[in-house]
C-alpha cells in the first residue's frame, strides 16, 4: 500500500493537482527569444503570451511568436483550460508550417492537423484512458503549483505530432532550488518531456512573489535559447 500511495502523490493528473489560485489573473508578458552560442547571444524573435479568465471556470492561455525572419507571419497558439485545475478543452495552432485544432473531452480528443507544405490533413480522433493535461498547457500549470525546493514529480500530458509519438506521454519536474535574478527571490525549475525523448531540458526563473516568469532557458542536444522576459 506505501509503494501505491508513493506512485499515486507522485503523478499529478487535473484530480490530484492543487493550484495557487491567487496567483492565476489576467496578464500579458512579453520576451526576446536568443540563441546563445559561446559568449554569444543573437536574438532570432519576440514571445508574447495572454493569460486571461474568460469567465469563472476557464482561462485562456495565448502565445504568439513573432521571428525576425517573417515578423508578419506569426505563430500563435490558443489554450483553454478549466481553472481548478487545468483539465483541457481546446486548443489551436498556427503557423507557417501546420495547423491544428484539437477539442479535449475527458476521454477523448478530436481535430485535424494539417501540413501547409503538403496540404496533407490528419484527423485526429483520439481515445484516452487516463487523465491529463495538454502539452501546451502544462507550461503555464508549472507558475501556479505550490512549489517547494527538491519537489519532483511527472505528469501526463496529450500532445499530436503526426511525424514523432502522439497521445498521452509525459512531461517532468525534475528539480526545484531557490535563487536569485535581478534581485528578486525565484524558483528555479528544472523540466522535460517526452517530447523530445526527456532529450531536452527547460529551466523556468519564477518570481517567487508573483510567479511571473522572468527567463526560461531551452537545452537541446548541445544548442542553447533563452527567452528573457522585458518590461
Amino acid at each position: 500500500m506505501s509503494s501505491a500511495n508513493f506512485f499515486a502523490q507522485k503523478t499529478l493528473n487535473p484530480s490530484n493537482v492543487k493550484l495557487e489560485s491567487k496567483f492565476i489573473k489576467d496578464e500579458t508578458s512579453n520576451a526576446v527569444w536568443y540563441v546563445e552560442k559561446g559568449d554569444q547571444k543573437m536574438e532570432i524573435g519576440k514571445i508574447s503570451t495572454k493569460t486571461k479568465k474568460i469567465d469563472k471556470a476557464t482561462l485562456l492561455i495565448e502565445t504568439t511568436v513573432r521571428m525576425n525572419q517573417a515578423p508578419d507571419k506569426p505563430w500563435v497558439d490558443s489554450t483553454l483550460v478549466k481553472i481548478p485545475n487545468f483539465q483541457p478543452i481546446y486548443h489551436s495552432s498556427y503557423n507557417l508550417s501546420r495547423e491544428m485544432v484539437l477539442k479535449f473531452e475527458k476521454n477523448k480528443a478530436t481535430g485535424y492537423y494539417l501540413d501547409k507544405k503538403t496540404q496533407k490533413k490528419d484527423d485526429i480522433n483520439e481515445n484516452i484512458s487516463t487523465e491529463y493535461f495538454d502539452s501546451n498547457a502544462y507550461p503555464g500549470l508549472i507558475r501556479y503549483l505550490p512549489l517547494k525546493e527538491h519537489y519532483s514529480t511527472e505528469m501526463p500530458i496529450f500532445d499530436y505530432n503526426p511525424t514523432a509519438k502522439k497521445g498521452i506521454i509525459k512531461a517532468y519536474i525534475e528539480d526545484i532550488n531557490k535563487g536569485e535574478l535581478n534581485g528578486k527571490q525565484i524558483w528555479i525549475v528544472k523540466t522535460t518531456d517526452d517530447i523530445q525523448d526527456r532529450k531536452t531540458i527547460v529551466t523556468y526563473y519564477l518570481d517567487i512573489a508573483t510567479r511571473e516568469v522572468l527567463k526560461q532557458e531551452i537545452d537541446s542536444n548541445g544548442r542553447k535559447m533563452v527567452m528573457e522576459t522585458v518590461k
